[in-house]
Formats: C-alpha cells, structure tokens, sequence
C-alpha cells in the first residue's frame, strides 16, 4: 500500500516557515513578555486589516471567543439562544455555560449552515419552554460563510444580536468581504487545524462596536478596569500568549496564498466527483475557508466506503456522527418544533476528505480515483 495521505499535513506549511517561526519565538524568547506582550498588539492590528473589522481581541481559544462575547451582552438564565443542531458542541456549551438555554434549529442541505427557514420555528420552541430569545448563532461551517443577509433580516426584527461562529470561516468572504464583520460580533478559531492555526488553542473575536469591544477586552482579562487590580466586571482568563501570537504573525502573512491554494484542491475535488457524490455548494458571491470538504455519499455505505478508503491509505473524516439535539448533554434542551431532519440526515451522510493548502494534484487525484472506485464499487 502507497503511503498515507496526510488529511491536514502542518508539517508541509512548517517546511517553508520554519525559520520564520524559530526567529519570531526567539524574539519572545528574548524580551520575555509571555502574557500580553508586544506580538500581541501587532497580531491584533494585523487581524483587523485583513478583516475590516474596525476592532479584533485576541482570546485563548475559539471557545472563549464564544463565550466572552455573550458575556458582553449579559446573556443569563432564561434566555434562550437559537443555534444549528449540526456542529461542534462548543456552540451550544458555551451557551448553557451561562446558564442560557440553546434552542437547536435545522440546516439547509445544501450549505451544512443554519437554515434561516427554521429560526421562526425555534422561537416558537423557546417560547413554549417559557424562554426569552435574544439572539442567535450562525456557525459557518467547514468554511462557508452563512446567509447573513437572511439571519440579520430576521434578527433586525426582533431586536435580537447576530454572533458568528467563524471558527471554520476566517478567511471567507461574502459580498465581497471578509469574515469579521457578518455578525454583530465575530468569533474564530486558531486551533491548529483551522485554515489559520496556531501551536495551541487561541481564538479572536470582531466587532465594530466600540462598546462591545472594550467589554470583550475587559473580560478577557478578568474583567479589568483601568487596571489589573481594578475588577469592573466579572470575567475570565482568556488572553492569547504570546508566544501564539508570534506565530500566528507568520502564518497570517502567507495565509492569503493559502487560502488561493484551498480554492484550487476544492476546485479540483469538484471537477473529479460531482457526477459520483453531492459535492459543497458555492452559493453566488461567496467563498468558503475550505476547512474542510465534505461530501454526501449514500448513508448505508458511508462507513464501508470510510473503512475501504482508509485501507488504500486515504484518511477520512466524519463532522459531524449526531446531531447535537441526540447528544446526552444536550438531549433536555429544546429544539425547533417540526424537528429537525436534515441535520439527522446529514449526519448519516457526510464524509470529509483530505483537504490542505499543500495537498499535491497526485494526491488529489489519488483520493479521487479511490472514492470513485468504492463508490461504482
């Protein structure tokens, strides 16, 4: 059998910064500022312009991005927040960690993203729990930007905040802009697989609010005032290191012909499969991060065609294996009234494939021939 085919290979990217990489921890090596030091600032700066975001706080995780952002609008007990069943439990965690209630919504099939169809009703379902909603999240997810047009509409209505979840989207765009200033705030990732990943867990959060913004960095560092023993609020320890932040500096300087390199594998993975799976959606002006691809294949075979690939040296993955509304934490929560179907069929479906900025046309074109073998198979 040929050699594994990495499904993220870092180690790639690392190859071509690594003397980049070495000098910018030697530097924080030298001056010896690990919490909140220079790189931080820079990092920051750096993260609003490639966004357009008027403000960007660096956090310690996609999660704490999450989190610190309804604390900032004082989510609590009693309210209700709508959120896709067809994603990673840190969307709803974070809100039941407030002692909020997640009401989980369908997805469009098309897109994996939160179907904005539905969002009525979930209303109805938290209204039915005695519940209050005041906001909703929009995860995009694997890459693509949600239909924030859509979401914003039906939000602007009822008075209630839009959070995107970007932690699989930095780098996308929609309308010709980027992610960051979609949502009321924007929360991302940088766990290392995200299309922009550190060596570690860090995150960021958008915001053009000049309000919010100084709340969020306030919370982020134990809810400081004007200074470290001036505790104005409640928060939490959140910042990014340092150390994290040097890197990330790096990275965000090639990130641009990496995400130009994920346009092309997707491309390329389209062209090769889409008379043989459902391929990813490209709605019109918007263009995904490509954190993952994922494809549909015929749910009685998903698994044998996952086992067989895995064989030839082809990893996969499967995002998500439940809906998050048959998940045992989350079973007691309500959800959307009619149910949610495409997120318990999607879940049967879904195959993610090999997908870097640094995969080969050979190692494309291998993991095509092989899916499409198993699947005539």
């Amino acid at each position: 059998m040929a050699d594994p085919i990495p499904f993220i290979d870092l180690a790639a990217q690392q190859r071509i910064i690594r003397q980049r990489i070495d000098a910018a921890i030697a530097r924080v090596l030298d001056h010896g500022q690990y919490i909140m030091g220079p790189e931080v600032a820079e990092l920051e700066q750096r993260l609003a312009t490639f966004t357009g975001a008027k403000h960007a706080i660096s956090v310690a995780s996609g999660t704490d991005a999450l989190l610190i952002a309804m604390m900032a609008w004082g989510v609590k007990p009693g309210d209700a927040v709508l959120c896709p069943a067809f994603t990673y439990t840190a969307t709803p965690e974070t809100i039941a960690l407030l002692g909020a209630t997640p009401v989980f919504v369908d997805v469009d099939e098309r897109t994996f993203n939160i179907d904005p169809a539905g969002l009525e009703a979930g209303v109805v379902a938290a209204g039915r729990a005695g519940l209050r909603p005041v906001g909703l999240i929009a995860v995009d997810l694997f890459g693509l930007p949600a239909d924030y047009p859509a979401l914003h509409d039906f939000a602007g209505h009822r008075d209630h905040w839009v959070l995107a979840d970007a932690a699989q989207s930095f780098g996308a765009s929609q309308g010709g802009e980027r992610v960051g200033r979609f949502g009321d705030i924007t929360a991302t990732s940088f766990f290392p697989a995200k299309p922009l990943g550190c060596y570690g867990d860090g995150g960021a959060i958008f915001t053009d609010d000049k309000r919010l913004a100084e709340i969020m960095s306030s919370i982020r560092l134990h809810g400081k005032g004007d200074d470290k023993y001036d505790i104005v609020r409640i928060g939490v320890n959140g910042r990014l290191d340092t150390l994290q932040a040097a890197i990330l500096i790096e990275k965000l300087a090639i990130f641009d012909a990496e995400l130009l390199s994920r346009q092309q594998v997707a491309a390329r993975y389209a062209e090769g499969l889409a008379d043989v799976a459902t391929v990813p959606h490209d709605p019109d002006g918007v263009t995904s991060a490509w954190a993952q691809y994922t494809i549909r294949v015929p749910a009685d075979r998903r698994d044998a065609i996952a086992k067989a690939l895995k064989a030839d040296g082809v990893p996969t993955n499967v995002y998500y294996p439940r809906p998050l509304h048959h998940q045992t934490a989350y079973r007691h929560f309500p959800f959307a009234t009619g149910g949610l179907p495409v997120a318990e069929r999607l879940c049967t479906e879904v195959l993610s494939l090999p997908m870097h900025p640094y995969l080969t046309e050979a190692g494309q074109d291998r993991v095509v021939a092989c899916l499409r073998q198993k699947l005539a198979a």
